[in-house]
């Protein structure tokens, strides 16, 4: 056996040159090149054919990977036939996946073309199924919910308390400041106009009405969907990547009593107290319009504001706050059920889950104002 790569070159006949290989081919050590048999080949132009006899090559590595590559690069553009069958048969099975075709590169691009009616006839089966999957999850959220209410449902308590406060006392900052900013904002555009008929006082009535009836809800939902829904749907589609919702499954525990109930009952219970807290900073930056530049003091501007919104426009703000909790609740842990076994679905889950979320809130809004019109409320 030989400390190195040996290579005889032999002509059984005038159209085939056989190459014998031994020793030990490996990369960096010492052995011919490529180069040599390329002469070889050069030098007898009646060859045709290219056989090998390793049978008494001691070891090999990518060395003799590399030497095969160049001598058969050789033999394909000089027409040369490359017969592999004397090679070892490991080598012979990493040369066929080095000189596999490769893939075209407008492949992708041709399958990707699709006629119109054709993608137009997928997004209608794709909306059918959407919403064959949402019904079903609404489904089982009212069976876990009816568990609830008969003391059966499995779910830890101090799940729910961790996530009551998450969803309310840390989300306290971000309401103030988007509910002060929009309270304001009612105030300025309001008194610009009602400053023409003498009649500042009312900007009072109008931010007092618009947040307590609706805007503080709506703004509190569409802050919570993008803060909170979108957390949900990133919690739970990481728990789908990781397989502990299959696990859950396995030990016998329902994930719609585990892991969605909790988040349901929390943002129900706080949506709320925080549009409540929001319907307060929402008349707190009106009055500072109304302090600032309509010279109203701020005892004017409470009682104004007090005589203007009744009980039942603080009972439509907080039924509305109920709803779109239940909503953006839903909206998350759907998603984050329903996401993919990948990293990058987690985030289309979180994205999805702030637009069905929003979505949900637009259209509940128009319901309930319908159905306030219609009752004369």
């Amino acid at each position: 056996m030989t400390a190195r790569g040996e290579m005889i070159m032999e002509q059984p006949s005038a159209d085939t040159l056989k190459l014998i290989l031994s020793g030990h081919w490996n990369l960096g050590g010492e052995h011919p090149g490529a180069d040599k048999v390329q002469q070889t080949l050069q030098d007898r132009p009646g060859v045709r054919n290219l056989v090998f006899d390793t049978l008494n090559l001691a070891h090999w590595d990518t060395g003799l990977l590399t030497f095969l590559v160049n001598v058969g690069n050789f033999c394909s553009r000089q027409n040369i036939n490359l017969n592999r069958d004397g090679l070892p048969p490991g080598a012979q099975r990493l040369l066929a996946l080095a000189s596999a075709v490769p893939e075209k590169k407008d492949a992708r691009q041709a399958e990707g073309r699709v006629a119109f009616l054709a993608s137009l006839g997928n997004q209608t089966v794709e909306l059918f199924r959407s919403a064959g999957e949402m019904l079903a999850f609404l489904g089982d959220t009212v069976i876990a919910v009816l568990r609830l209410l008969r003391g059966k449902a499995q779910y830890r308590p101090a799940d729910l308390g961790l996530i009551m406060q998450a969803v309310s006392a840390q989300a306290l900052p971000i309401v103030s400041l988007i509910c002060f900013l929009v309270g304001l904002i009612l105030a300025f555009i309001g008194a610009i106009q009602l400053k023409l008929f003498g009649a500042q006082i009312y900007v009072a009535d109008l931010v007092g009405i618009a947040m307590v009836r609706l805007m503080a809800a709506i703004m509190t939902g569409i802050v919570m969907a993008g803060r909170t829904g979108g957390a949900f749907a990133a919690q739970l589609g990481t728990m789908q990547v990781n397989q502990e919702i299959d696990a859950l499954r396995t030990l016998g525990i329902s994930p719609m009593e585990f892991l969605v109930l909790p988040r349901m009952l929390a943002l129900a219970l706080m949506m709320p107290l925080l549009c409540i807290y929001a319907n307060i900073m929402g008349i707190l930056g009106g009055m500072v319009v109304g302090i600032s530049m309509l010279n109203i003091s701020a005892i004017e501007y409470y009682n104004e504001t007090a005589k203007a919104v009744g009980l039942w426009n603080l009972g439509i703000g907080l039924f509305s706050g109920f709803v779109f909790g239940v909503i953006v609740a839903l909206a998350g842990c759907m998603r984050g059920m329903q996401c993919g076994r990948s990293a990058s679905a987690v985030g289309d889950a979180a994205t999805s889950a702030v637009v069905t979320a929003i979505v949900g809130i637009i259209l509940s809004t128009a319901v309930i104002t319908i159905l306030c019109n219609f009752l004369g409320i």
